[in-house]
This record gives structure tokens, C-alpha cells and sequence, in this order.
């Protein structure tokens, strides 16, 4: 009776050995892809049988039950990750439940530029294939409420960069970083600001930074015209700039300033109103930041554009129009 119980002791554990070799095999084997490349998308909150039927479906040839009995045995079946992922051929079972559990999903990417509008902003995300829209057709006011922000308004909150993501993620959640990029950049350019600057706060220095943004894009002058802007404030003088009441104007702007349009009282004209628009009026990038926090030593209190994208900077009234006619009038 000993012997026997030895003998099937025995038999059973070269069974395991077997089943355990046979099992090894099966998941260290790559797995047969009709394609070079399969997509498949792991829905949030996804237990690890609904994954695999869902990978199965998208035509990957695997029997489900392996890959459950898999993370079962590694005690990763309550950690794979949510999102878009790619696999390619010659990839196996193991390899795949490393990639879920890793999270190493399918990137894309979006980019916001300096100087954009949040309304140009939510236009790119509300085209971009590979965002899952949330805020479409929300107002601004909710969409800073859903990211967690203090402020009500969402202009120029939202830092310009180039932005990876998995794909379908959240359109909220890209906003979220952008507007959190921001908050940094602005907290550390404000906590290193040069002294005697004509703002009270962050938020005032990213209005006028906005401005400087929109006023040039050659950084050898951004510091010049923060120093204009600077010094006007001090003197209580008139901003007087342009991209300020375009904005004001908004939509009904058709790309010609007219003189009627400069004397239309909007709480952006910087021709009637004196000081800072309420808000920014666009996304500022990281130069024009620093620019407006660390302005040029000038006492310079006009400019003008010379044509090539470079400005001439005056002193005096005389100074300035003697540039003007010179460079907007074809004077000599």
C-alpha cells in the first residue's frame, strides 16, 4: 500500500511538471498575429476575464482562460491597466499580461501653441481622433470647476506645449495638465521676479505676459516690450495695444483693426481703459513669462513694428512718430 501511495505521489508530481513545462511553453510562445500590428482597447474598471475575451475579440489568437490563469498565478490579475494598446507579431502571452500590468499603453500626442486662445484650444481637442471628449459643449466656467481650478476664467491658464497621452484619454484630463504646467511655471517665474514690478500678483503678471505674447515673436524684443508695458503701468499711462482689442472685438474681428473699433469701450480696450485687461487674452509660453518678470532696464514707453518682425523702441512722443512715419508710413 506504501509503494502505491509513493508511486502516485510520484506520478502526480511528474504531472505537475509536465502541466507546469506545457504551461511555461504556452505563455513564453509568441502568440500567432494574423497582422504584423493589432489594436485593442482595456475599458476602465476591466477585471482580467473581461480584458482577455476583449483582447480575444480584437483577434489576438489567445485562449482566454491562459491569460487569467497567468495573472492568477503571478497575483497581478487585479493590476492591469486601462487604455489603448499595440502589440506586434512575435509578441507573447507573458509579454502581453507585463505590457497590461505596465500600463504601456498606445501614445498619441497634441499640441498647444503660444499665443492661442482657450477657444483655439478646445477646438484642437474637440478634432483630435484620439480624445475621449468630455468637455465638449460644456462652458468654460464648468471645465475649470471639472479640473479642480480656483479661477473662473480660462483664458491663458493653460500652458503651451506639446502634450503625450494614452489614447482615448480623457480631453479633461489633458486640460487638467496643461493647466497645471501652467500653475508651475508661473509659481516659480513669480517667486524669482525681478523687484519694482507694477503687479500685484501671479495672475496680473500672466495678463501682461499674455500681452507681450501676442505683441511680438521675436525674443531678442520680448523684454523691451514688457519693459514698454512696465513703464506705462507705472506712469498710469494708457496701455494702448492693439491684440488687447481684438480680443474684446472677438468674433465680429475680420483681420482689420478699424479706428472704430479702437474707441469701442470693451473692458479689453486698452485705448479707453486704463491698466490691465480683466483676464489674458491668450496662451503666454514660457520667454514671455520671463520676459514680464524680468524686463529690459529701458525707459523706452513706445514701439513700433519695423516690418521684419523686429520693433523700433522710443523714448518720447517725438521719438515714436518719427518711427511710425518712417516704418508704417513709408516716410524717409
Amino acid at each position: 500500500m506504501l509503494k502505491l501511495i509513493k508511486k502516485l505521489i510520484t506520478l502526480g508530481l511528474i504531472l505537475v511538471v509536465v502541466l507546469g513545462g506545457g504551461f511555461f511553453w504556452l505563455v513564453s510562445s509568441a502568440l500567432d498575429l494574423k497582422s504584423e500590428q493589432v489594436d485593442f482597447h482595456i475599458a476602465r474598471g476591466s477585471s482580467m476575464r473581461i480584458a482577455a475575451n476583449e483582447i480575444a475579440s480584437a483577434g489576438v489568437p489567445l485562449h482566454p482562460w491562459v491569460l487569467i490563469v497567468l495573472g492568477k498565478a503571478l497575483h497581478v490579475e487585479n493590476s492591469i491597466k486601462a487604455g489603448s494598446y499595440e502589440i506586434n507579431r512575435g509578441i507573447t502571452t507573458l509579454e502581453l499580461l507585463k505590457k497590461l500590468t505596465r500600463g504601456d499603453v498606445k501614445q498619441t500626442e497634441i499640441a498647444f501653441i503660444e499665443g492661442w486662445t482657450f477657444s483655439q484650444m478646445r477646438e484642437r481637442l474637440d478634432a483630435h481622433p484620439d480624445v475621449r471628449h468630455e468637455s465638449k459643449g460644456l462652458p468654460d466656467s464648468e471645465i475649470m470647476r471639472l479640473i479642480g481650478a480656483q479661477e473662473g476664467a480660462a483664458e491663458g491658464l493653460f500652458f503651451p506645449d506639446t502634450y503625450l497621452f494614452a489614447k482615448q484619454s480623457s480631453d479633461i484630463d489633458v486640460l487638467s495638465r496643461a493647466y497645471r504646467t501652467m500653475q508651475r511655471h508661473l509659481a516659480r517665474e513669480w517667486e524669482g521676479r525681478a523687484g519694482g514690478l507694477p503687479y500685484k500678483n501671479a495672475y496680473e503678471a500672466l495678463i501682461m505676459a499674455s500681452i507681450v505674447e501676442k505683441e511680438t515673436g521675436r525674443d531678442q524684443d520680448r523684454p523691451l516690450v514688457a519693459a514698454v508695458f512696465a513703464n506705462r503701468l507705472r506712469l498710469g499711462m494708457l496701455l494702448q495695444t492693439d491684440p488687447t482689442v481684438i480680443y474684446g472685438v472677438g468674433e465680429m474681428f475680420d483681420g482689420n483693426l478699424r479706428k472704430s473699433d479702437l474707441l469701442n469701450d470693451t473692458p479689453f480696450n486698452t485705448y479707453t481703459r486704463a491698466g490691465l485687461p480683466p483676464t489674458p487674452i491668450a496662451m503666454p509660453g514660457l520667454a514671455s513669462l520671463r520676459a514680464t518678470l524680468h524686463p529690459a532696464p529701458s525707459k523706452a514707453l513706445y514701439f513700433v513694428a519695423r516690418g521684419d518682425g523686429s520693433s523700433v523702441f522710443s523714448q518720447t512722443l517725438d521719438e515714436h512718430n518719427q518711427a511710425v512715419n518712417r516704418y508704417q508710413r513709408g516716410g524717409k
